[in-house]
């Protein structure tokens, strides 16, 4: 398993751990109520996303893999999150029991790519780490450009659940060699 989130460099972005120094930038993030509109609908208080990064960190060596913070190669800006998680939603076992997949870009990011850069490292590292596994993600109803993004790396409808009173739709992706 690994103990920490290995570092994945595409043309543009750099997928790595995330560290204190990451805190001020993941506060202008996820404080943002348009970055935030289709993930629970409201901003989050400094002292949530302080205790998110702690989680981030701890999803390593507890489950092999978690999130990483996005940067930018040439700047090291920080751009975002993403990752995969075992959030325990109780959504039952067909959601629950397998790796989900998640991404969120802080504003000046959108439009510009990365999302789909970066899921393409996430997802080639998972490929690579679990093989047969399957993914899942969440998407809240009406997010559009994350839906699109989910598509395009194979992710398909499963069925729609409500989550923390949000409309969402739950989507499957089978790893690489479940067709062989």
């Amino acid at each position: 398993m690994a103990a920490t989130a290995p570092v994945i460099d595409t043309a543009r972005l750099r997928l790595r751990p995330h560290h204190d120094g990451d805190l001020p930038a993941m506060v202008t993030m996820w404080s943002d109520p348009g970055v935030v509109r289709f993930i629970g609908g409201r901003p989050f208080a400094p002292d949530e996303i302080a205790a998110r990064l702690d989680r981030y960190r701890a999803m390593w060596p507890a489950h092999g893999h978690g999130y990483w913070a996005v940067e930018d190669r040439e700047t090291g800006t920080f751009l975002g999150e993403m990752g995969l998680a075992r959030f325990g939603r109780d959504l039952g076992p067909d959601f629950d029991d397998w790796p989900e997949a998640g991404w969120v870009l802080s504003r000046p990011a959108w439009g510009r790519g990365i999302a789909t850069e970066g899921v393409a490292a996430m997802l080639g590292w998972a490929d690579r780490a679990f093989g047969a596994a399957r993914l899942v993600c969440m998407i809240e109803e009406g997010h559009v450009v994350s839906r699109r993004v989910a598509g395009r790396f194979g992710f398909s409808p499963m069925r729609t659940a409500v989550f923390r009173g949000a409309a969402v739709t739950l989507l499957t992706r089978a790893g690489p060699e479940a067709g062989r």
